[in-house]
């Protein structure tokens, strides 16, 4: 049986205001982050444009906590290396263009930890055969691409069906959740087994951001 892992609290930078990033992220974690989670996205995986390298290098070179990246792209195993100076974990989708195993394995040998994302449409099943090459397993809540998008209440079986896993084969990974976060998915999605909240509009929103993080990690 793995342990009892503790909620953390990944703000989403893509909710931030970009013309004020190092303002922003030194908000985010006075506010209590324990991740900065940055959604790379390349117009082809999903049909959005987000930011790149030099972005994620400059939110990285303020943060004081571990930067997690998500890359929604068509090719993640040729971008990645381009993220690994910067990021602590780095998640690709099981859904995009590349040999997942070797990928999760090199992003692991660059001395990063691997997360898998599986996007709404697609079976939790897809996951399952590498689910021991993994450190996190991130279910989107939202189908990827835009911020700001309501919580999509199916997927917590896809959580539910992950923790189950976990636990049968004493696995150890984080069950990240991103899209449509707030304090109340928080409360469900926690239930269900997820321990890596993403927020991005609930906390970089919010007139008092503290108090926002603060009601994402109360206890269920």
């Amino acid at each position: 049986m793995g342990d009892v892992k503790p909620v953390l609290i990944a703000p989403s930078i893509l909710a931030s205001d970009f013309g004020r990033l190092a303002e922003e992220v030194r908000s985010a974690e006075a506010a209590g982050a324990d991740w900065l989670h940055l959604d790379v996205m390349d117009g082809h995986f999903v049909d959005n444009i987000s930011f790149g390298p030099a972005f994620v290098q400059a939110a990285h070179a303020v943060a004081t906590v571990p930067v997690d990246v998500h890359l929604m792209i068509s090719q993640p195993d040729h971008f990645f290396p381009r993220f690994t100076a910067m990021a602590r974990n780095i998640t690709v989708h099981v859904e995009a263009e590349h040999d997942v195993s070797r990928t999760l394995a090199a992003i692991r040998e660059a001395g990063c930890t691997a997360g898998l994302a599986i996007s709404p449409p697609t079976e939790i099943e897809a996951v399952r055969p590498f689910l021991r090459e993994v450190d996190l397993v991130l279910v989107m809540t939202v189908n990827p691409g835009y911020g700001g998008q309501p919580f999509i209440p199916e997927m917590l079986a896809k959580v539910e069906q992950l923790a189950a896993w976990r636990e049968e084969s004493g696995l150890d990974f984080h069950i990240e959740v991103d899209g449509g976060i707030n304090a109340n998915t928080a409360v469900v999605c926690r239930e269900a087994g997820a321990n890596v909240l993403v927020a991005g509009s609930s906390v970089f929103g919010a007139a008092d951001r503290a108090a926002a993080v603060m009601e994402l990690r109360q206890p269920v």
